[in-house]
């Protein structure tokens, strides 16, 4: 798969499950009131039919258990494998950039932005900070194809950055050049788990040289039992597998010392850090449908000391 339509296709189903779950559950966990404007009919008809078409993988059993019911069959696949580190990691995330713009954070840089909504839910902070949404060229022209489409107004604050962020932030500090010197938050979401351990670590050092004291990232990451858990209904196995036939295979998991350590060779340090009860206790415990947090995704928030 080239990677232009990889990049497509991730960062619309990413819209997909953030839309479906605004639609279709309750109560809401994130609400991207937004992410339904990103995605044609057509996509969003044809990302759920996929899914129905691949319960035999995810439950051998759904026959018996949805009689055929297709729209209950959908239900289940988006709140069983789909939609939980999605909606999960961007409530935190969410949660860390207002907290922290309300902490005089001038500037926010979402790494690997896709369909990300931030700048454009949150007008009444159009004044006080710059957003850089950074990624491929290709899921850059698709956004703003999208934005026009949908007669969204890009705000005044928000800055495309058109890279490939895995390869020039790890081998150069060709950020620094682009973003000015102040306290800065860091998004990197869905990324730690395709990049080598030594390229994430280069990654986050570049990224965070230049910045002064306070600066911080927000990340999802899978622990050490990433290769041998298999989760509710063989979840984290079927992401493990599903991702190694997509032509993109999960390459690290880290213990938390690992991340500690790696974090600390950067100048960071835990702020906070939610293992996964953790996650299921503060975004998932007063649900009685079948979103639950998935197991061996871990989030963090670290500072530049």
């Amino acid at each position: 798969m080239s990677e232009k339509k990889e990049s497509s296709i991730t960062s619309l189903i990413s819209a997909f499950a953030r839309a479906y779950h605004v639609e279709h559950d309750e109560p809401l966990m994130f609400n991207d009131f937004l992410a339904r404007k990103l995605i044609t009919s057509e996509e969003f008809t044809a990302i759920g039919e996929n899914m129905i078409r691949g319960i035999d993988f995810f439950h051998p059993d759904a026959d018996d258990q949805f009689g055929g019911d297709l729209d209950q069959v959908l239900k289940w696949i988006t709140q069983v494998q789909l939609s939980p580190i999605t909606l999960a990691r961007s409530a935190y995330s969410e949660q860390v950039m207002l907290q922290e713009a309300s902490l005089g954070v001038k500037q926010m840089i979402i790494l690997g932005a896709g369909m990300d909504t931030f700048a454009l839910r949150h007008p009444e902070m159009e004044d006080e900070l710059h957003v850089f949404e950074v990624d491929l060229p290709s899921a850059q022209q698709l956004k703003k194809e999208r934005l026009r489409k949908a007669e969204l107004v890009i705000p005044r604050n928000l800055q495309f950055v058109s890279m490939d962020f895995t390869r020039e932030m790890i081998h150069t500090d060709s950020l620094s050049s682009l973003f000015r010197n102040v306290k800065t938050l860091f998004t990197l979401l869905g990324v730690s788990y395709y990049l080598p351990k030594e390229d994430l670590c280069r990654l986050i050092h570049h990224a965070f040289a230049p910045l002064p004291a306070g600066s911080s990232i927000v990340f999802d990451y899978a622990d050490e039992h990433l290769f041998q858990e298999k989760g509710k209904f063989n979840r984290v196995e079927n992401m493990v597998k599903m991702a190694a036939t997509g032509g993109e295979p999960m390459l690290s998991c880290f213990t938390y010392e690992e991340m500690e350590h790696l974090l600390e060779k950067a100048g960071l340090l835990i702020y906070e850090h939610l293992s996964p009860e953790e996650v299921q206790e503060r975004y998932f415990s007063q649900r009685t449908d079948d979103l639950s947090a998935f197991e061996t995704v871990h989030f963090i928030h670290a500072v530049k000391k």
